[in-house]
């Protein structure tokens, strides 16, 4: 008897664990498979283009950035003013250019959240080979720390991004990981500089493979399951064909957001035209544009597009950066 009662209140007591879990589960799903506002998102983002949002692409994880906000980011190197305008300008007037920006993109589609960002180089491609002899130069940890706390006071977004130069992305992505697994911290990384032939960065312009960019997503991936954070955006750029080959293999994650971001410069019928063909008719997930302050204008008369322009691309691009 006492054995049956025991027995009966376990399996009461299992009932009811189990109920609270699907409980718990039901209201996790809901926040994930309710998605009548995420769907309606991504259609706008479409802007028309059928061939986008694309099908293959898992449900967000809670706490997803993308589509429910626009990152507006600047771009740069501490070291360099001629690399974007991150390291062009002080740290209050730098944030007090980007939050102006920020107002712009706000105005100019009010109904979509803008968040700042501050995009850092963290591995800078060299013409000389260097001590390591991968025509690379990593960045101090008391820089990056530097743009960590440049972040703070606009609560901005921070992305690390590589240029490999003759390295890998296995090598360096991993020797970032202290920061990667900051909930605020994102990734990127330009084929432009991953100089897989042996040329010198500069010389051609490199390549990343599927391949390459699974590895990161399964890194970044790994690193939200490790340490309970919310999806992390990945930003790719691009603006060749032969920067990202193999595009149709690139794996989707729930807790990855890929950026395809056209990362070309020139007047603005060049720019919608490297858009259409690199970006925009090779699907992925999300997309991104780039704005050059200086390389945009050159020469006269080109000058650079304006938000409204920009969100009149198919699709619509969900992370903007400026250098």
């Amino acid at each position: 008897m006492k054995n049956s009662l025991l027995a009966l209140l376990f399996v009461a007591s299992a009932s009811a664990a189990s109920a609270q879990t699907i409980t718990k589960d039901s209201t996790l799903q809901k926040a994930i498979l309710d998605t009548a506002r995420y769907d309606s998102l991504m259609i706008r983002m479409a802007n028309g283009d059928k061939r986008w949002p694309v099908k293959k692409a898992p449900l967000p994880l809670p706490g997803a950035i993308l589509p429910f906000n626009r990152v507006v980011a600047y771009y740069g190197n501490m070291y360099s003013k001629n690399m974007g305008a991150l390291g062009q300008y002080e740290p209050v007037e730098m944030r007090k250019k980007l939050m102006a920006e920020v107002k712009t993109w706000q105005a100019a589609d009010p109904s979509t959240p803008v968040k700042p960002a501050l995009h850092y180089i963290c591995v800078t491609a060299q013409a000389d080979a260097g001590r390591n002899g991968l025509h690379n130069l990593r960045m101090p940890f008391s820089q990056i720390d530097k743009v960590i706390e440049m972040a703070k006071p606009i609560n901005a977004l921070v992305f690390l991004d590589i240029q490999v130069g003759f390295s890998d992305v296995q090598t360096e992505v991993p020797l970032l990981e202290k920061y990667l697994k900051m909930p605020n911290v994102h990734f990127g990384m330009d084929p432009e500089f991953s100089m897989k032939e042996g040329s010198v960065p500069g010389k051609r312009i490199g390549t990343f493979d599927a391949k390459d960019i699974n590895y990161v997503s399964e890194y970044l991936a790994g690193l939200c399951k490790k340490y309970n954070l919310p999806p992390k955006m990945l930003v790719i750029h691009r603006f060749t064909k032969r920067m990202v080959t193999n595009y149709q293999d690139i794996k989707l994650r729930e807790n990855v957001q890929l950026v395809m971001d056209m990362d070309g410069w020139g007047g603005p019928d060049l720019k919608k035209g490297t858009y259409k063909y690199f970006v925009q008719g090779e699907p992925v997930q999300f997309t991104g544009f780039k704005l050059f302050y200086k390389n945009d204008i050159k020469p006269v008369p080109h000058r650079m597009m304006t938000p409204e322009e920009v969100l009149k691309l198919k699709p619509v691009p969900m992370y903007i950066q400026y250098q």
